[in-house]
């Protein structure tokens, strides 16, 4: 099974990291974050590996080369201007005459890959989107009301859980029909296109590790996490 690691982003919201490097290759662990997710791939049985990539991409062709020393095959797809995180598959459509798996190339996470494919195809889903539990703190009192001026209740200080999505998605080819054939296009909007088109979107919740590294908050606790063993590659 293919693999499709989006790799092209700027990483705005790691600055002042990422003014000399990609996301992707921050280190965490001295191993750039890509290298631990190929790595991971490699052990879940996925040999072919695309990477989509458009800022500071000859550092990616430096570093993993055709892929050989991971025991993977790397191919690249480069972006002439930006496409999102949907756009980027147009490039690409002719390759992906199977189900494929799509990530983004700056998430650390445990997830069994092999577990998630087989709930994939047994939901018979065209889309599978993983996604995670999170809670956040409220540090005020939240206040509901029934109209503009009647009171309803009162929670103070709350903790709220919501899921969100962890970059980790798995596609049917079929599912690239209802993407715009050019241009720019984001995952969500494409995700609600499939659904708009009556196409299955099954969603997979993962109840393990996960960490997006997009801020700089993130990426040290990245790299301390790594250090307490909590993210193997």
């Amino acid at each position: 099974m293919k693999a499709v690691i989006l790799a092209g982003g700027r990483g705005t919201r790691l600055h002042p990291y990422t003014t000399h490097f990609p996301k992707p290759l921050m280190p965490v662990g001295g191993m750039p974050v890509l290298e631990i997710i190929v790595t991971q791939l490699r052990k879940a049985g996925f040999g072919d590996i695309i990477l989509t990539t458009g800022h500071m991409e000859e550092m990616f062709r430096l570093f993993f080369k055709d892929g050989k020393k991971y025991g993977v095959t790397i191919t690249y797809s480069t972006e002439d201007q930006p496409l999102g995180t949907a756009g980027p598959l147009n490039l690409i459509k002719e390759q992906l005459d199977n189900t494929f798996l799509l990530m983004n190339g700056d998430v650390l996470a445990d997830i069994n890959f092999e577990e998630l494919i087989r709930f994939h195809k047994e939901n018979k889903a065209a889309a599978t989107v993983v996604l995670k539990r999170r809670k956040v703190f409220v540090d005020f009192g939240i206040v509901e009301i029934t109209d503009p001026c009647c009171f309803s209740a009162w929670k103070e200080k709350p903790n709220i859980e919501y899921l969100v999505s962890t970059g980790i998605y798995l596609f049917e080819a079929e599912a690239l029909d209802s993407l715009p054939s050019c241009g720019f296009f984001n995952l969500p909007d494409f995700i609600t296109k499939l659904h708009k088109d009556r196409k299955k979107v099954a969603v997979y919740i993962h109840r393990g590790y996960w960490l997006d590294i997009g801020r700089p908050d993130d990426y040290e606790r990245a790299c301390l996490d790594f250090e307490n063993n909590k993210i193997k590659c």
